[in-house]
């Protein structure tokens, strides 16, 4: 066989390996991956976190590294949804995935199913996410605060009704203001579908529109038992309230975001209770003193009125204006007592004026001129006066009026 020309040999005439089956690269690499995925079911890894990308698509890439080695990673777009943290570049993380190969690269890397922190606690990481992210968009801004009402006819409750809180509430109301209505919404204040029960009693309760605040809140507890009112869907549902809310989550020592965005945060439910509603005793104490304090003022104003009004009564400058009006008064009479005697002058004078004239008119009417033996020459084909002999022709016939009566003549003779 060594002597058969076909058989493979190399440059220094050594046997070569058998070219029986030979692998494609996308067949190798295919092998690869199989023996990868069936060497390594899932497994954890822990590393730090670097070159983390969240594509357009909504998958996840990143490194995971350690001093020595580095491992790509991706997380697929239906896995990451539900992430409680953002995996940020230097941040330590536990991975758990399978091991595989991207064969178009034929590099391997690491199919990642869960992530969870190695350094502080992946809730603790969440909430101040959650916390960073919501505080940059201006949820938490004193400038959406909304003001309490000072005197609440009905308060809505959102919280367990079996629970301390919903007691601690009713207590603190009847000892302070008895005749405030209370509006139990009950809800499941943690566990699964929590945070999803709380924002829809917010909403609720803003659609029907039937109180005057909002208590929001639970008894205390881990974090993860409060975790609820952590949840975006809840934080939003208060920021989106017309209603105020107060906010009283866990004990004095607890913060929730919640806490941050309501608009008023109590460190413990009765405290809630007792921002939420005054002190029926106090008020009345308090509209007492007021009372007094406005009776006395106004007496007092009262007083110092009266003998600023007598003082003004015996001073010249109160007399003053009295003395002006007579003075005026005289003037006034002076005044039209002159404006009569000219008014009558002037009426001397234009009836003088109208006689005057009518004198005039008379003399000037045509009539008085033809009483004085004068009379009126017109043609009679026109009707004009005639006024000069030249204006007028041989046989032609005339009117001419006297005073009284007319006659009508024909021209024989025109004399200049």
């Amino acid at each position: 066989m060594k002597d058969d020309p076909t058989y493979p040999r190399n440059e220094g005439h050594e046997v070569c390996p058998s070219t029986d089956k030979i692998y494609t690269v996308s067949e190798i690499t295919r092998e690869i991956k199989l023996t990868l995925e069936d060497t390594f079911p899932p497994i954890w890894i822990e590393g730090e976190v670097s070159n983390f990308k969240r594509h357009t698509s909504g998958h996840l890439y990143f490194s995971l590294k350690d001093q020595e080695s580095q491992i790509s990673c991706v997380m697929w777009r239906g896995r990451n949804q539900n992430l409680l943290f953002q995996p940020e570049d230097g941040m330590k993380v536990r991975v758990w995935g399978n091991v595989t190969v991207y064969e178009r690269q034929g590099r391997y890397q690491l199919d990642v199913i869960l992530i969870r922190s190695a350094g502080r606690g992946e809730l603790q990481l969440a909430f101040e996410a959650m916390k960073k992210r919501l505080e940059a968009e201006g949820l938490f801004r004193s400038e959406f605060k909304k003001r309490l009402p000072p005197f609440p006819e009905r308060i809505g409750i959102i919280t367990s009704p079996t629970g301390a809180v919903i007691q601690d509430i009713i207590s603190v109301t009847r000892r302070r203001f008895p005749s405030v209505q209370l509006i139990l919404r009950p809800v499941r204040v943690q566990g699964e579908g929590a945070a999803e029960e709380i924002a829809e009693a917010i909403k609720d309760f803003n659609a029907y529109q039937q109180v005057d605040v909002l208590i929001v809140g639970r008894g205390g507890g881990s974090l993860e038992d409060l975790w609820a009112f952590n949840e975006e869907i809840v934080a939003r549902a208060i920021f989106d309230s017309t209603i105020p809310i107060v906010s009283s989550v866990g004990h004095e020592t607890d913060f929730s975001i919640a806490d941050f965005v309501a608009d008023v945060r109590a460190p413990t439910p009765s405290a809630a209770a007792e921002l939420v509603v005054r002190d029926r005793e106090e008020l009345l104490q308090t509209m007492s003193h007021w009372n007094y304090t406005l009776n006395r003022a106004l007496e007092d104003r009262i007083v110092l009125n009266r003998e600023k009004i007598e003082m003004i009564k015996r001073s010249y400058g109160f007399r003053w204006p009295i003395d002006r009006i007579r003075e005026y008064r005289q003037r006034l009479d002076e005044v039209s007592k002159n404006q009569e005697t000219i008014f009558l002058h002037q009426m001397d004078r234009l009836k003088s004026d109208i006689i005057r004239l009518k004198s005039k008119l008379q003399a000037l009417c045509p009539q008085e001129v033809l009483q004085r033996g004068y009379s009126i020459t017109t043609r009679i084909s026109d009707n004009r006066v005639i006024k000069t002999s030249s204006e007028v022709s041989e046989k032609e016939n005339i009117r001419i009026r006297f005073a009284k009566g007319t006659i009508r003549s024909m021209v024989e003779v025109i004399e200049e």
